[in-house]
């Protein structure tokens, strides 16, 4: 596809912020609200984690479930992840979730702030891997967030193409849709989910739900 240029460089770019990531936090309320979510929700059994960054969702996936797999383009991100997981039910797979094809199902599927550097013209195919990847009973966990600083709209509010840059200035592109969470939860309807999203008092939202 003509976006595969910009996804490799979004790759770049997750591979090189790893060691600076949590430094650049977002402003605004609302986190509690989504551990709170995900604590409710409580992901048992066998749980695959697309794109786990650094591994702070992992880390709470992990008090759950009997297994977490997590797969992540980054093998920086990675490293981080595993160091702060040592020791728990977790195994790591270093893949472009653009190509990757599971080989087995899972009874929980979670992506933490994910979604939203999935292209559009992606979305559909993009579901049609979490469907893949579920078991027939299966459940979908995710959170997200629709912050864009004027400075990264490097081609306009209506694109989703981004710029963002590392402490020392280093710029890359990289995807960022700003889903609406009802808009977000008709979208998936129309796929056959029923996931019911929540946008909580800050820039977060989760969803929560299965195939219809």
């Amino acid at each position: 596809m003509t976006d595969a240029p910009l996804l490799t460089e979004q790759i770049a770019y997750y591979r090189a912020i790893a060691s600076e990531y949590l430094t650049h936090g977002i402003p605004g309320g609302g986190a509690e609200q989504v551990v709170a979510a995900l604590e409710t929700f409580r992901p048992r059994g066998d749980v695959l984690e697309l794109a786990p960054g650094p591994g702070v969702w992992t880390e709470r996936l992990a008090r759950h479930a009997r297994h977490v797999t997590a797969v992540d383009a980054s093998p920086e991100m990675i490293a981080l992840a595993s160091r702060r997981v040592d020791g728990a039910p977790v195994s790591f797979l270093c893949a472009d979730l653009f190509t990757w094809e599971p080989s087995r199902r899972y009874d929980v599927v979670f992506f933490g702030f994910w979604l939203s550097h999935v292209p559009l013209p992606r979305f559909a195919a993009f579901w049609d891997l979490v469907d893949q990847c579920l078991a027939p009973d299966g459940r979908v966990f995710f959170v997200d967030d629709a912050y864009r600083t004027a400075e990264e709209l490097i081609e306009g509010e209506a694109s989703s193409t981004i710029q963002r840059r590392l402490h020392d200035g280093t710029a890359f592109r990289a995807v960022k849709v700003p889903h609406e969470a009802a808009e977000l939860q008709a979208r998936l309807a129309t796929l056959g989910w029923d996931i019911a999203v929540t946008q909580t008092a800050g820039p977060f939202y989760w969803g929560q739900g299965g195939r219809r």
